[in-house]
């Protein structure tokens, strides 16, 4: 089994105040967390590559309670996730999936009673790639307050033998969200989607 190598983690606050609209009574808070680790499988093709699922583990906890604690440490003011993974130009598609247990699931047992599915992207690219990672709601895939995405990369990662590992947490809907749909107070919560 391979270790976690990472080189780097980059965080990110944005407060948003106002769309052009009148200021919200409480901003809207979403944050990142990227760690930049080596790609153990960068340069060539490995069947098995799912063990290395197990040592993100603890990757995804540690960042999932970072983007916690920035949005001031009370998992019930999180309404809104998604994850990402930007693979360098040596590696696959495939290995940005290994991220898909360890991320989601971290965020999810942090966060308690998140019954959706945490939204995902990921592609290949070089150095100062731009990742747009879905956020949706942590109870409901429906609710179509929440769709959104947050924007992230670093200038120098990753490089081709790393991996850029990415997720995200907002504190409600988008400012001033007017496409109706199903609101937040209407989620029945039975199936992660409603």
């Amino acid at each position: 089994m391979h270790d976690v190598a990472l080189r780097k983690l980059a965080t990110f606050l944005e407060e948003v105040h106002h769309e052009g609209g009148p200021p919200a009574a409480t901003p809207l808070l979403r944050a990142a967390a990227i760690a930049v680790i080596q790609n153990p499988f960068a340069g060539l093709y490995v069947e098995d590559i799912q063990p290395f699922m197990e040592p993100l583990k603890p990757l995804g906890l540690m960042m999932a309670q970072r983007l916690i604690d920035m949005l001031g440490g009370d998992p019930a003011v999180v309404q809104g996730y998604g994850k990402g993974a930007i693979i360098g130009t040596s590696g696959e598609i495939e290995h940005g999936a290994l991220w898909h247990a360890p991320g989601g699931y971290a965020m999810r047992e942090l966060l308690g009673d998140a019954m959706a599915i945490v939204p995902s992207t990921k592609k290949v690219g070089g150095p100062g790639t731009r990742l747009d990672v879905p956020v949706t709601h942590i109870n409901a895939s429906y609710v179509r307050s929440h769709f959104d995405s947050i924007e992230v990369g670093l200038n120098d990662a990753p490089r081709a033998d790393e991996m850029a590992l990415v997720l995200v947490m907002t504190t409600g809907a988008r400012i001033h969200n007017r496409a109706g749909g199903l609101a937040a107070e209407d989620i029945k919560g039975e199936d992660g989607l409603r």
